[in-house]
C-alpha cells in the first residue's frame, strides 16, 4: 500500500531487484579501483583529462553506494538520492572545467603513453559496467542516473584515448585540454537531466507509472 503521508499518497517501495543489488556491488567495486588508479597515474602524467576521468569513477562509486543504500526504498526517498547525485555530478563537472582552464594556462604537456595504456584499462572497466547495467537503464529518476553516469564514462574514456593520440601526434597538451572540456559539458549535461528528472519524481500527484 502507497504512503499517503503529509496528504499525498506515494506508490509503495519496490521488491528488491537481488540482480540488480548484485551488479551494484559489481561496478561499485570496479569504480573504486579505477579511481585509484586513473587519479594517481593521472598525477604521474600530468594529464588532466585522465584526472578528470579519475573523478568520473569516483562519482560513479559514490552513486551505486547510495543506489545501494535506498534499493528497495519508496520512490520519493529514490528520487532525492538521485537529485543528490546530479547535483554532485554537476559539481564534478564544475570541477574538471575549473582543473581544465588551469591546465590550459600552464600550457602542460602529458605523458601520451600513460594516457593512452590507463585509458584502454578504464574502457574496458567501464563497457562492462555499461554493459551490466544496460537492461536497468530505464525505470526512476535513481535507476536513470546510474546508467547516464556509467553511459558518460565510456564516452569519456573513448575520448581520453583519442586525446593521448592526440598529444602524441602533435606533441602539444591541447588534445588533453579539448578532451577534458568535452568531459566536463558530459557531466554538466547528465546532471541537468538526473536533477529534471529527479524534481518531477518530488512532485506532488506524481503518477504511479513513474516508478515502475
Amino acid at each position: 500500500m502507497g504512503d499517503c503521508c503529509s496528504g499525498a499518497c506515494q506508490p509503495a517501495a519496490p521488491p528488491v531487484d537481488k540482480a540488480y543489488r548484485r551488479i551494484l556491488w559489481t561496478a561499485l567495486v570496479i569504480n573504486s579501483a579505477m579511481f585509484l588508479v586513473e587519479i594517481i597515474a593521472g598525477d604521474a602524467a600530468g594529464s588532466v583529462s585522465l584526472k578528470a576521468d579519475a573523478m568520473d569513477f569516483l562519482s560513479d562509486a559514490a552513486n551505486y553506494g547510495i543506489s545501494l543504500f535506498v534499493l528497495g526504498m519508496a520512490l520519493a526517498w529514490r528520487a532525492r538520492a538521485a537529485l543528490v547525485k546530479g547535483l554532485s555530478l554537476g559539481a564534478v563537472g564544475l570541477w574538471v572545467a575549473t582543473s581544465t582552464i588551469y591546465n590550459a594556462l600552464l600550457a602542460t604537456v602529458p605523458e601520451a603513453e600513460v594516457m593512452g595504456v590507463v585509458g584502454f584499462m578504464a574502457l574496458a572497466a567501464n563497457i562492462g559496467c555499461a554493459l551490466l547495467l544496460y537492461a536497468h537503464r530505464g525505470g526512476d529518476s535513481n535507476r536513470r542516473s546510474v546508467w547516464i553516469c556509467s553511459r558518460n564514462d565510456a564516452i569519456g574514456n573513448l575520448a581520453v584515448m583519442l586525446a593521448a593520440l592526440g598529444v602524441f601526434g602533435t606533441g602539444t597538451g591541447w588534445p588533453d585540454i579539448v578532451v577534458a572540456a568535452i568531459m566536463a559539458c558530459l557531466s554538466i549535461s547528465g546532471a541537468i537531466q538526473i536533477v529534471r528528472h529527479s524534481l518531477t519524481e518530488l512532485r506532488p500527484g506524481l503518477a504511479p507509472a513513474a516508478a515502475e
